[in-house]
Protein backbone atom coordinates (compact mmCIF):
# COMPACT_ATOMS: atom_id res chain seq x y z
CA UNK A 1 0.00 0.00 0.00
CA UNK A 2 1.45 3.44 -0.96
CA UNK A 3 -0.37 5.47 1.11
CA UNK A 4 1.91 8.15 2.96
CA UNK A 5 2.12 5.75 6.33
CA UNK A 6 2.86 2.52 4.13
CA UNK A 7 5.46 1.55 1.19
CA UNK A 8 8.36 3.47 3.26
CA UNK A 9 11.42 3.25 0.97
CA UNK A 10 14.63 4.12 1.18
CA UNK A 11 15.06 5.99 -1.71
CA UNK A 12 14.83 9.97 -1.17
CA UNK A 13 16.18 9.90 2.08
CA UNK A 14 18.65 12.69 2.78
CA UNK A 15 21.43 13.09 5.04
CA UNK A 16 20.90 10.99 8.51
CA UNK A 17 19.83 14.69 10.20
CA UNK A 18 19.26 17.69 9.10
CA UNK A 19 19.12 21.35 11.26
CA UNK A 20 16.23 23.36 11.01
CA UNK A 21 17.15 25.54 13.89
CA UNK A 22 19.74 24.82 16.25
CA UNK A 23 19.62 26.22 19.65
CA UNK A 24 22.74 26.20 22.04
CA UNK A 25 20.70 25.63 25.60
CA UNK A 26 18.05 23.42 24.40
CA UNK A 27 18.19 20.02 23.49
CA UNK A 28 16.42 19.94 19.77
CA UNK A 29 12.93 18.31 19.09
CA UNK A 30 13.73 15.43 16.60
CA UNK A 31 11.19 15.24 14.01
CA UNK A 32 10.45 11.82 12.04
CA UNK A 33 9.33 11.54 8.28
CA UNK A 34 7.88 8.68 6.17
CA UNK A 35 10.96 8.50 3.79
CA UNK A 36 9.31 7.11 1.06
CA UNK A 37 5.83 9.70 1.41
CA UNK A 38 5.28 11.27 -1.99
CA UNK A 39 4.73 14.31 -0.13
CA UNK A 40 8.49 14.13 2.02
CA UNK A 41 9.60 17.04 0.32
CA UNK A 42 6.33 19.31 1.73
CA UNK A 43 6.74 17.43 4.76
CA UNK A 44 10.22 18.44 5.16
CA UNK A 45 9.76 22.12 4.43
CA UNK A 46 6.43 22.74 6.37
CA UNK A 47 8.25 21.59 9.65
CA UNK A 48 11.32 23.80 8.97
CA UNK A 49 9.40 26.51 8.58
CA UNK A 50 6.67 25.88 11.36
CA UNK A 51 8.93 25.08 14.39
CA UNK A 52 11.47 28.47 13.22
CA UNK A 53 8.27 30.23 13.33
CA UNK A 54 7.21 28.92 16.81
CA UNK A 55 10.77 29.52 18.14
CA UNK A 56 11.50 25.84 18.77
CA UNK A 57 14.79 24.11 18.24
CA UNK A 58 14.38 21.24 15.78
CA UNK A 59 16.48 18.28 14.14
CA UNK A 60 14.79 16.45 11.33
CA UNK A 61 16.05 12.69 11.34
CA UNK A 62 15.80 10.62 8.16
CA UNK A 63 16.15 7.43 9.89
CA UNK A 64 13.29 7.75 12.57
CA UNK A 65 10.74 5.52 10.46
CA UNK A 66 12.79 2.88 8.99
CA UNK A 67 12.09 0.25 5.90
CA UNK A 68 8.16 -0.32 5.95
CA UNK A 69 6.25 -2.88 4.24
CA UNK A 70 3.06 -2.97 2.08
CA UNK A 71 1.00 -3.93 5.20
CA UNK A 72 1.56 -0.37 6.81
CA UNK A 73 3.14 0.78 10.03
CA UNK A 74 1.12 0.00 13.33
CA UNK A 75 0.23 2.42 15.82
CA UNK A 76 2.04 0.42 18.39
CA UNK A 77 4.93 1.12 16.02
CA UNK A 78 4.51 4.49 15.44
CA UNK A 79 4.02 5.01 19.39
CA UNK A 80 7.87 3.10 19.92
CA UNK A 81 8.91 5.25 17.19
CA UNK A 82 8.15 8.47 19.01
CA UNK A 83 9.27 6.82 22.44
CA UNK A 84 12.82 5.99 21.09
CA UNK A 85 13.77 7.44 18.00
CA UNK A 86 11.82 11.23 17.62
CA UNK A 87 9.44 13.44 19.10
CA UNK A 88 7.26 14.24 16.26
CA UNK A 89 6.13 12.98 12.97
CA UNK A 90 5.87 15.43 10.06
CA UNK A 91 3.31 14.45 7.37
CA UNK A 92 0.89 12.75 9.00
CA UNK A 93 -1.99 11.80 7.32
CA UNK A 94 -5.71 11.45 9.01
CA UNK A 95 -9.18 11.66 7.53
CA UNK A 96 -12.37 10.72 9.26
CA UNK A 97 -12.47 7.21 8.34
CA UNK A 98 -9.02 6.93 9.91
CA UNK A 99 -7.73 9.13 12.08
CA UNK A 100 -5.33 6.87 13.81
CA UNK A 101 -7.30 8.33 17.56
CA UNK A 102 -6.54 4.54 19.56
CA UNK A 103 -2.86 5.40 20.03
CA UNK A 104 -0.86 7.89 22.43
CA UNK A 105 -0.34 10.10 19.85
CA UNK A 106 -1.43 13.76 19.80
CA UNK A 107 -1.89 15.67 16.19
CA UNK A 108 -1.77 19.27 15.23
CA UNK A 109 -4.11 20.78 12.72
CA UNK A 110 -4.07 20.17 9.50
CA UNK A 111 -1.45 21.61 7.25
CA UNK A 112 -2.34 20.31 3.92
CA UNK A 113 -5.93 18.51 2.33
CA UNK A 114 -4.19 15.66 0.63
CA UNK A 115 -6.67 13.37 -0.79
CA UNK A 116 -6.99 10.86 -3.34
CA UNK A 117 -7.91 11.68 -6.93
CA UNK A 118 -8.74 10.18 -10.24
CA UNK A 119 -6.28 11.11 -12.97
CA UNK A 120 -6.36 10.74 -16.46
CA UNK A 121 -3.53 12.05 -19.48
CA UNK A 122 -5.61 14.43 -21.95
CA UNK A 123 -5.62 13.26 -25.76
CA UNK A 124 -4.09 9.63 -24.83
CA UNK A 125 -4.45 7.18 -27.20
CA UNK A 126 -5.34 4.00 -25.63
CA UNK A 127 -5.87 0.04 -26.85
CA UNK A 128 -9.40 -1.25 -26.22
CA UNK A 129 -8.10 -3.07 -22.90
CA UNK A 130 -6.70 0.11 -21.56
CA UNK A 131 -9.98 1.91 -22.17
CA UNK A 132 -11.80 -0.28 -19.64
CA UNK A 133 -8.62 -0.47 -17.10
CA UNK A 134 -8.56 1.55 -13.58
CA UNK A 135 -5.17 1.68 -11.78
CA UNK A 136 -4.83 1.79 -8.29
CA UNK A 137 -2.24 1.50 -5.84
CA UNK A 138 -2.33 -2.09 -3.76
CA UNK A 139 -4.19 -2.55 -0.11
CA UNK A 140 -4.40 1.52 -0.37
CA UNK A 141 -7.69 3.99 0.11
CA UNK A 142 -7.25 4.02 -3.53
CA UNK A 143 -8.42 0.23 -4.38
CA UNK A 144 -11.40 0.69 -2.33
CA UNK A 145 -12.37 4.20 -3.94
CA UNK A 146 -11.15 1.81 -7.21
CA UNK A 147 -14.00 -0.92 -6.56
CA UNK A 148 -16.85 1.05 -6.77
CA UNK A 149 -16.52 1.87 -9.96
CA UNK A 150 -18.55 0.41 -12.50
CA UNK A 151 -17.47 -2.48 -15.00
CA UNK A 152 -14.02 -1.35 -15.00
CA UNK A 153 -11.00 -3.47 -15.06
CA UNK A 154 -8.37 -3.24 -11.80
CA UNK A 155 -4.78 -2.54 -12.51
CA UNK A 156 -3.18 -3.00 -8.78
CA UNK A 157 0.50 -1.31 -8.40
CA UNK A 158 2.66 -2.02 -5.97
CA UNK A 159 3.60 1.63 -6.00
CA UNK A 160 1.60 5.26 -6.19
CA UNK A 161 4.43 6.14 -8.61
CA UNK A 162 3.14 3.33 -10.97
CA UNK A 163 -0.23 4.00 -10.19
CA UNK A 164 -0.08 7.23 -12.00
CA UNK A 165 2.52 5.77 -15.09
CA UNK A 166 -0.31 3.55 -15.90
CA UNK A 167 -1.67 6.21 -17.18
CA UNK A 168 0.91 8.44 -18.15
CA UNK A 169 2.43 4.99 -20.36
CA UNK A 170 -1.53 4.45 -21.62
CA UNK A 171 -1.55 0.99 -20.09
CA UNK A 172 -4.69 2.59 -17.85
CA UNK A 173 -7.08 4.84 -19.24
CA UNK A 174 -7.71 6.16 -15.27
CA UNK A 175 -6.18 5.89 -11.97
CA UNK A 176 -7.09 6.70 -8.47
CA UNK A 177 -3.95 7.65 -6.27
CA UNK A 178 -3.13 9.85 -3.38
CA UNK A 179 -3.05 13.81 -4.80
CA UNK A 180 0.99 14.54 -3.74
CA UNK A 181 2.00 11.08 -5.90
CA UNK A 182 0.40 12.61 -8.95
CA UNK A 183 2.60 16.57 -7.87
CA UNK A 184 5.92 14.02 -7.07
CA UNK A 185 5.42 12.28 -10.58
CA UNK A 186 5.24 15.51 -12.45
CA UNK A 187 8.39 17.13 -10.95
CA UNK A 188 9.59 14.18 -12.15
CA UNK A 189 8.33 13.94 -15.65
CA UNK A 190 7.44 17.66 -16.89
CA UNK A 191 7.09 16.01 -19.76
CA UNK A 192 3.45 14.41 -18.66
CA UNK A 193 0.16 16.36 -17.91
CA UNK A 194 -3.10 14.88 -16.36
CA UNK A 195 -6.70 15.75 -15.98
CA UNK A 196 -7.41 15.76 -12.03
CA UNK A 197 -10.75 15.16 -10.20
CA UNK A 198 -11.54 14.38 -6.48
CA UNK A 199 -12.26 11.21 -6.13
CA UNK A 200 -15.95 11.14 -4.60
CA UNK A 201 -15.46 8.46 -1.64
CA UNK A 202 -15.61 8.87 1.98
CA UNK A 203 -11.72 7.36 2.06
CA UNK A 204 -10.86 10.32 -0.36
CA UNK A 205 -10.03 13.21 1.62
CA UNK A 206 -7.13 13.26 3.86
CA UNK A 207 -5.30 16.23 6.10
CA UNK A 208 -1.62 15.90 6.66
CA UNK A 209 -0.68 16.86 10.64
CA UNK A 210 2.62 16.94 12.74
CA UNK A 211 1.53 13.62 15.41
CA UNK A 212 3.30 14.15 18.85
CA UNK A 213 4.52 12.04 21.16
CA UNK A 214 4.53 12.59 25.04
CA UNK A 215 7.99 14.26 25.44
CA UNK A 216 6.92 16.64 22.73
CA UNK A 217 3.16 16.89 23.81
CA UNK A 218 3.57 20.36 25.49
CA UNK A 219 4.96 22.04 22.18
CA UNK A 220 1.38 21.05 20.28
CA UNK A 221 -0.36 24.46 21.31
CA UNK A 222 2.98 26.26 20.09
CA UNK A 223 2.88 24.37 16.38
CA UNK A 224 -1.05 25.13 16.01
CA UNK A 225 -0.25 28.86 17.26
CA UNK A 226 2.34 28.71 14.33
CA UNK A 227 0.60 27.30 12.19
CA UNK A 228 -2.53 29.27 12.65
CA UNK A 229 -0.21 32.34 11.91
CA UNK A 230 1.03 30.71 8.75
CA UNK A 231 -2.19 30.23 7.70
CA UNK A 232 -3.09 33.85 8.43
CA UNK A 233 -0.45 35.69 6.72
CA UNK A 234 -0.11 33.64 3.31
CA UNK A 235 3.22 32.16 4.46
CA UNK A 236 1.44 27.76 4.85
CA UNK A 237 -0.22 28.49 1.32
CA UNK A 238 2.72 29.76 -0.18
CA UNK A 239 4.69 27.03 0.95
CA UNK A 240 2.26 24.72 0.12
CA UNK A 241 1.08 25.83 -3.05
CA UNK A 242 2.29 23.13 -5.56
CA UNK A 243 0.83 20.56 -3.46
CA UNK A 244 -2.74 22.12 -3.10
CA UNK A 245 -5.92 20.19 -5.09
CA UNK A 246 -6.57 22.18 -7.67
CA UNK A 247 -9.41 24.54 -7.32
CA UNK A 248 -11.97 22.15 -10.06
CA UNK A 249 -11.52 19.32 -8.15
CA UNK A 250 -13.73 20.49 -5.72
CA UNK A 251 -16.62 20.63 -8.20
CA UNK A 252 -15.64 18.16 -10.59
CA UNK A 253 -16.90 14.72 -9.62
CA UNK A 254 -15.28 11.36 -10.88
CA UNK A 255 -16.52 8.45 -11.93
CA UNK A 256 -16.78 6.67 -8.37
CA UNK A 257 -20.02 7.34 -7.25
CA UNK A 258 -21.93 5.15 -4.91
CA UNK A 259 -24.66 3.35 -5.52
CA UNK A 260 -27.77 3.83 -3.74
CA UNK A 261 -31.07 2.30 -3.37
CA UNK A 262 -32.17 4.21 -6.33
CA UNK A 263 -29.64 2.31 -8.65
CA UNK A 264 -30.03 -1.49 -7.62
CA UNK A 265 -32.24 -2.47 -10.10
CA UNK A 266 -29.22 -1.28 -12.93
CA UNK A 267 -26.41 -2.53 -10.23
CA UNK A 268 -28.58 -5.75 -10.20
CA UNK A 269 -28.09 -6.43 -14.23
CA UNK A 270 -24.55 -5.17 -14.05
CA UNK A 271 -23.10 -5.26 -10.39
CA UNK A 272 -19.36 -3.48 -9.91
CA UNK A 273 -16.69 -5.91 -11.27
CA UNK A 274 -13.10 -6.42 -10.39
CA UNK A 275 -10.15 -8.13 -11.13
CA UNK A 276 -6.91 -7.60 -9.55
CA UNK A 277 -3.54 -8.77 -11.23
CA UNK A 278 -3.59 -12.42 -10.28
CA UNK A 279 -7.68 -12.68 -11.01
CA UNK A 280 -7.59 -10.74 -14.34
CA UNK A 281 -5.39 -14.02 -15.06
CA UNK A 282 -7.20 -16.32 -14.13
CA UNK A 283 -10.73 -15.11 -15.10
CA UNK A 284 -12.08 -14.08 -11.52
CA UNK A 285 -14.03 -11.09 -10.91
CA UNK A 286 -15.51 -9.58 -7.96
CA UNK A 287 -18.52 -8.02 -6.91
CA UNK A 288 -19.02 -5.80 -4.52
CA UNK A 289 -22.12 -3.66 -5.52
CA UNK A 290 -25.36 -3.07 -3.32
CA UNK A 291 -27.45 -5.59 -5.78
CA UNK A 292 -30.31 -6.30 -3.48
CA UNK A 293 -31.35 -6.87 -0.02
CA UNK A 294 -32.32 -10.47 2.03
CA UNK A 295 -31.85 -11.34 5.26
CA UNK A 296 -28.23 -10.98 7.08
CA UNK A 297 -26.93 -13.96 7.44
CA UNK A 298 -26.60 -16.18 10.59
CA UNK A 299 -23.45 -16.36 12.76
CA UNK A 300 -22.43 -17.72 15.61
CA UNK A 301 -21.03 -16.43 19.21
CA UNK A 302 -18.05 -18.38 19.09
CA UNK A 303 -17.56 -16.77 15.99
CA UNK A 304 -17.26 -13.33 16.87
CA UNK A 305 -14.56 -14.11 20.18
CA UNK A 306 -12.26 -16.35 17.45
CA UNK A 307 -13.12 -13.75 14.85
CA UNK A 308 -11.85 -11.06 17.13
CA UNK A 309 -8.82 -12.73 17.42
CA UNK A 310 -7.53 -13.45 14.02
CA UNK A 311 -8.97 -9.38 13.39
CA UNK A 312 -5.96 -8.37 16.46
CA UNK A 313 -3.64 -10.39 14.77
CA UNK A 314 -4.28 -10.09 10.80
CA UNK A 315 -6.13 -6.79 10.47
CA UNK A 316 -5.59 -4.44 13.74
CA UNK A 317 -2.23 -3.24 12.32
CA UNK A 318 -3.73 -1.21 9.34
CA UNK A 319 -7.18 -1.12 10.75
CA UNK A 320 -7.25 -0.19 14.42
CA UNK A 321 -7.33 -2.40 17.21
CA UNK A 322 -11.21 -1.00 18.16
CA UNK A 323 -11.79 -0.89 14.07
CA UNK A 324 -11.47 2.85 14.13
CA UNK A 325 -8.33 3.11 10.61
CA UNK A 326 -5.13 3.72 11.26
CA UNK A 327 -3.51 3.26 7.91
CA UNK A 328 -6.83 1.97 6.08
CA UNK A 329 -10.16 2.64 6.57
CA UNK A 330 -12.25 2.15 9.61
CA UNK A 331 -14.30 -0.75 9.35
CA UNK A 332 -16.76 -0.02 12.08
CA UNK A 333 -19.50 3.52 12.02
CA UNK A 334 -21.06 5.08 8.88
CA UNK A 335 -18.52 5.41 6.77
CA UNK A 336 -18.08 1.35 6.88
CA UNK A 337 -21.56 0.41 7.19
CA UNK A 338 -24.08 3.60 6.76
CA UNK A 339 -27.40 3.94 8.34
CA UNK A 340 -29.08 3.64 4.52
CA UNK A 341 -28.10 3.54 1.23
CA UNK A 342 -24.44 1.19 1.42
CA UNK A 343 -22.82 0.75 -1.48
CA UNK A 344 -21.31 -2.54 -0.59
CA UNK A 345 -23.04 -5.92 0.13
CA UNK A 346 -21.75 -8.11 2.61
CA UNK A 347 -20.79 -10.61 -0.11
CA UNK A 348 -19.33 -7.73 -1.52
CA UNK A 349 -17.36 -7.42 1.29
CA UNK A 350 -16.18 -10.86 2.22
CA UNK A 351 -15.19 -11.52 -1.32
CA UNK A 352 -12.70 -8.39 -1.54
CA UNK A 353 -11.59 -9.49 2.02
CA UNK A 354 -10.91 -13.08 0.97
CA UNK A 355 -9.27 -12.47 -1.84
CA UNK A 356 -7.18 -9.33 -1.19
CA UNK A 357 -6.43 -9.35 2.72
CA UNK A 358 -4.20 -9.45 4.18
CA UNK A 359 -2.31 -6.97 2.39
CA UNK A 360 0.96 -8.93 3.51
CA UNK A 361 -0.70 -12.25 2.43
CA UNK A 362 -3.96 -11.82 0.73
CA UNK A 363 -5.79 -14.44 0.56
CA UNK A 364 -3.79 -17.31 2.18
CA UNK A 365 -6.42 -17.62 5.34
CA UNK A 366 -8.24 -20.32 5.72
CA UNK A 367 -12.46 -20.19 4.19
CA UNK A 368 -13.28 -20.33 7.82
CA UNK A 369 -11.30 -17.88 9.27
CA UNK A 370 -12.36 -14.94 6.76
CA UNK A 371 -16.02 -16.09 7.43
CA UNK A 372 -15.31 -15.99 11.26
CA UNK A 373 -13.46 -12.20 10.97
CA UNK A 374 -16.75 -11.11 8.65
CA UNK A 375 -19.14 -12.45 12.16
CA UNK A 376 -16.50 -10.57 14.09
CA UNK A 377 -16.98 -7.34 11.31
CA UNK A 378 -20.81 -7.71 11.43
CA UNK A 379 -21.48 -8.04 15.30
CA UNK A 380 -19.33 -4.83 15.53
CA UNK A 381 -21.68 -3.21 13.14
CA UNK A 382 -24.74 -3.70 15.00
CA UNK A 383 -25.99 -7.57 13.46
CA UNK A 384 -26.58 -10.31 16.42
CA UNK A 385 -25.42 -13.72 16.54
CA UNK A 386 -27.62 -16.71 15.86
CA UNK A 387 -28.26 -20.35 15.84
CA UNK A 388 -26.33 -20.77 12.42
CA UNK A 389 -22.96 -20.30 11.74
CA UNK A 390 -21.45 -18.29 9.47
CA UNK A 391 -19.30 -20.07 6.01
CA UNK A 392 -17.23 -18.56 3.83
CA UNK A 393 -20.45 -19.99 1.06
CA UNK A 394 -23.04 -18.08 2.97
CA UNK A 395 -20.80 -15.09 3.62
CA UNK A 396 -20.00 -14.71 0.09
CA UNK A 397 -23.84 -15.36 -1.06
CA UNK A 398 -25.21 -12.97 0.75
CA UNK A 399 -26.78 -9.67 -0.94
CA UNK A 400 -27.36 -7.87 2.30
CA UNK A 401 -26.21 -4.17 1.80
CA UNK A 402 -24.18 -3.29 4.62
CA UNK A 403 -26.45 -1.06 6.65
CA UNK A 404 -25.74 -0.69 10.14
CA UNK A 405 -27.25 -3.58 12.13
CA UNK A 406 -30.37 -2.87 14.47
CA UNK A 407 -27.79 -2.60 17.19
CA UNK A 408 -26.10 0.68 15.79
Amino acid sequence: MNHPLNSIRAAGMLAACIALAPSPSHAAVKICTFPGSPSVALDRAVAQAVFARANIAATLVTHGIGEGDDDGVSLSELDKTLARDCDVIAGFPRSTVADASGGKMRFSRGYLRAGYVSVEAPGAVLQDAAKRTVAATYASPAQLIAVQQPDVTLDLENTSASTVEAVAKGRAQKAIVWYPAVVAYRMAHPEHSFDVALADSPYADWHLTFAFGDKAAALLPRIDDALTAMNNDGRLQALTKQWTLPAQTASVRSSAHYLDTASTASSARTGIMLADANAARMGRFIKVANEGGGEPPSFEQAQIAHGKTLYASSCAKCHGAQLQGVTAPALQGPSFAPAANSHLTVGGIFTYMATNMPADRPGKMKDQDYADIMAFLLNSNGYKAGATKLTADSARASTLPLNAGPGH
